[in-house]
């Protein structure tokens, strides 16, 4: 192993990889028996691995730079030449659902790993080629658009990240104006942003006519491996949001204003928790990273590895910087069976949760790549993943004070704030890529209508203070998964609402609701989402009654520490 900055990047062997697909697709349609598709399967997977690597090696320089021109010409040609292999790869998956020996290999491996086979037959194909090529294109010129957009600030040169923390300060004057200057930017991209969505639009619609698909949201149902719930079935959530959960948000918000003695809460005072000045984490990138390893060996054993082997290798990139992507990922590099961690440091309380949200991620995908054989099955669908990630924010409590110091009880009562109060936006977020991908003919004014109306069904304390931009409903397009993982988003809401059960039972008996968690992350994503649920000892956020009882407690610790402290 060695460190990320010394990984060696050269283009993958396409070619060589289309070959290999290919006899590995003549092996398994020639097989005797279970085992001889295993070998094929298995040996195929560490030439993927070894593509995979170079390919997310390629991608992570490039989202930490969009102007370097060698890592944006990479992608481009990774994505063109991967798409272009859509035929070898349908011709092994096809040989693999149709092996008379795939019962044997469910029984091995489980059903989920051939779901997902059959998944991706109905939803990838040669027919669109083109349309996934320029898909990709879009979704990189999205991504250096909001990067390189910058403005300047009180004497700053700053991006969207750097905007945000100045709409925390306790002045009034400055929060507003951050957010002028915040809003402006966006509205002077805004033609390009709904160009390029416009564009996504219409290509994503295409390519759902052509697979078969009556429109892009069944499609991407699929896509997404939404194999146990419907889009009635993200209805019914929003509306327990909706009935449950809005109207403690209001009270929240109602609370705040009071705490904040403003005389009408302003979405430039959202941010601000505390009129004193939220909690802001104590030290360099480097000193957080180092409380973030004491932390972790102190949590458990299998924590302190993980974050032991990620500091070792240096698998972060955290500051923010000119030209660096938007927002925080995790991904991975199988051949090292190394995850990463990608953020934007801004100086704020956000910095401390991309060591514990990210984490989380990084966490699981540690244990799995090293637990579970088949690499398909070592990350679970997003609705299972966003656990991992949002519960170990929760579990990291009892240690925020290395972080925020005598501020640690004040970090806390914001985090649970702003999951809770989050969860609306999470779902209007949803409703209005519903609401587009229903009308794929809309236009941009179609849109800010769209969102203006969700946001007020959902979030009715919203108040921009007279920006005709976000009055309009500009606001839709400040959420990059819009553009880059359509669909992507309600996730974190049912995410939240199960880390919100892990939550409750750590207050009654950590190291139960610790055995439940790591069981479920180990799992990775070996079953379904109803299955992993059960594995994982959590209730179903669709059944009727689970949004009530996975936020009570929460509701009544933010009444205490909050709304009546």
């Amino acid at each position: 192993m060695i460190r990320f900055s010394e990984m060696p990047y050269e283009r993958p062997d396409i070619e060589g990889l289309k070959a290999a697909v290919e006899e590995a697709t003549r092996k398994v349609r020639e097989a005797k028996s279970a085992a001889e598709v295993r070998d094929a399967y298995f040996a195929l997977q560490e030439k993927e691995e070894a593509s995979d690597t170079l390919y997310s090696l390629a991608y992570v320089r490039n989202t930490i730079d969009t102007n370097d021109a060698f890592y944006e010409g990479e992608i481009k040609w990774l994505q063109a030449a991967f798409a272009e292999a859509i035929p070898q790869f349908n011709a092994w998956k096809k040989a693999l659902a149709e092996s008379p020996f795939r019962g044997e290999l469910e029984t091995e491996f489980g059903k989920q790993l051939f779901r997902k086979i059959d998944a991706g037959l109905m939803t990838s194909d040669e027919r669109i080629i083109a349309e996934t090529i320029r898909e990709g294109e879009l979704r990189q010129a999205y991504q250096k658009a909001t990067a390189v957009a910058s403005t300047d600030f009180r004497g700053e040169k700053c991006n969207f990240y750097g905007l945000l923390k100045y709409m925390e300060s306790t002045d009034r004057a400055e929060r507003k104006e951050a957010f002028e200057a915040w809003a402006a930017l966006y509205e002077q991209i805004s033609g390009t942003l709904e160009e390029q969505y416009g564009e996504q639009v219409r290509l994503r619609d295409a390519k759902a006519k052509k697979m078969g698909f009556e429109t892009y949201t069944d499609m991407a149902y699929i896509a997404r491996n939404r194999f146990d719930y419907t889009r009635e079935d993200a209805a019914r959530f929003r509306e327990q949001v909706r009935t449950i959960i809005t109207p403690a948000v209001a009270e929240i918000r109602e609370a705040q204003r009071k705490r904040l003695g403003v005389d009408k809460l302003r979405y430039y005072d959202e941010a601000l928790k505390f009129p004193d000045g939220n909690a802001v984490p104590i030290g360099t990138e480097k000193e957080l990273v180092e409380k973030a390893r004491k932390m972790y060996r102190e949590m458990s054993p299998e924590t302190g590895e993980f974050f032991d082997f990620m500091t070792e290798y240096g698998l972060f990139d955290l500051e923010t910087k000119p030209g660096k992507r938007m927002g925080g990922y995790m991904t991975r590099f199988p051949g090292y069976k190394a995850p990463f961690i990608f953020s934007n440091f801004n100086g704020t309380q956000a910095d401390v949760d991309v060591l514990t949200h990210e984490a989380g991620h990084a966490f699981q995908g540690y244990l799995a790549m090293r637990s579970i054989p088949v690499a398909e099955l070592t990350g679970s669908t997003s609705e299972i993943n966003e656990i991992h990630s949002m519960s170990m924010e929760h579990f990291a409590y009892p240690w925020m004070e290395l972080f925020f110091g005598e501020n640690a009880e004040k970090y806390i009562t914001a985090h649970l704030v702003g999951a809770l109060c989050t969860i609306p936006y999470l779902v209007s977020v949803d409703e209005f890529q519903h609401e587009v991908y229903a009308n794929p003919e809309s236009t941009p004014a179609d849109w800010r209508r769209y969102w203006r109306e969700i946001e007020k069904k959902y979030m009715p304390w919203r108040d921009y203070d007279g920006n005709e931009f976000l009055e309009g409903g500009g606001f839709w397009m400040q959420k990059q998964h819009i553009f880059m993982y359509p669909f992507y988003y309600i996730e974190y809401a049912l995410s939240q609402i199960c880390a919100f059960q892990y939550y409750g039972r750590m207050k009654e008996d950590r190291k139960a609701a610790w055995e439940d968690y790591l069981r479920l992350c180990r799992a990775g994503g070996t079953k379904g989402y109803y299955e992993l649920l059960e594995t994982g000892n959590l209730l179903n956020p669709f059944r009727d009654g689970t949004v009530e009882k996975s936020t009570a407690h929460v509701i009544e610790e933010i009444r205490e520490r909050y709304i009546r402290g």
